[in-house]
């Protein structure tokens, strides 16, 4: 039960196809061109077109990123108020567990 039970590999059965023979081909060698001196040299075209922003375009980038600013700074106030809420409802239990705990101390 608790030895392990190593798998066998099963021989191949049925047609097998042999091993592909890879033949060298011949290295033909090409003409080496050199340029004429003072060529002039041809412009880098870039594949990516390039973005234009109209003024609406801009107008909409800046009245959403305002509103992600407006929006995150206001759920890391709320945030912060829970904890401040958190953290005063806290104290005041601490507070009224010890008035509690000194007078049961002082009726004895």
């Amino acid at each position: 039960m608790f030895h392990p039970k190593i798998p066998t590999m099963p021989q191949p059965t049925g047609l097998v196809t042999p091993l592909a023979v890879v033949e060298p081909s011949a290295v033909i060698p090409q003409q080496v061109i050199t340029p004429a001196p003072f060529a002039p040299v041809p412009a880098v075209v870039s594949a990516r077109p390039t973005v234009q922003l109209t003024p609406g375009a801009v107008v909409a980038l800046v009245g959403g990123g305002a509103a992600v600013v407006l929006v995150v700074g206001a759920v890391l106030v709320s945030m912060l108020l829970a904890v401040a809420v958190t953290g005063a409802s806290v104290a005041i239990c601490a507070l009224v567990v010890r008035s509690l705990i000194t007078s049961e101390a002082k009726r004895h």
